[in-house]
């Protein structure tokens, strides 16, 4: 599956937003992105129209099962990721900012190695 890093990111805030308040809208994606409300409209109707979300009638988006896999995957990645940087001596900012880079290139083989390195497999 080749999907860019930007829809990555839009689809692992949407699972983001969808656990923390139940529900999705554009604006809680532009508020929590700091992107505008413009070109998350333009980002949410390629994700739409990829089969990665659908919108129901109120503007709630949803994720579809394709959507839903790679958002589930990049927020894994993310997780474990920052949470080994910081155990092992980086800062959470930064942490946090390199797991962002790492999650999107590191092969499914060097990640799994990672996971079982760190005892989380």
């Amino acid at each position: 599956m080749n999907i860019h890093e930007s829809a990555e990111d839009y689809l692992e805030s949407i699972l983001i937003l969808e656990e923390e308040n139940g529900s999705v809208r554009s604006v809680d994606i532009a508020n929590h992105m700091n992107f505008s409300k413009p070109s998350i409209s333009v980002a949410m109707k390629h994700l739409r129209e990829s089969g990665y979300i659908a919108m129901d009638e109120n503007g709630h988006i949803h994720l579809l099962k394709p959507g839903r896999e790679i958002a589930e995957r990049i927020y894994e990645r993310h997780k474990t990721i920052s949470n080994w940087l910081v155990s092992i001596g980086v800062d959470r900012k930064t942490a946090l900012e390199d797991a962002c880079k790492i999650e999107h290139v590191i092969s499914k083989e060097s990640f799994e190695a990672l996971k079982r390195h760190i005892g989380e497999n």
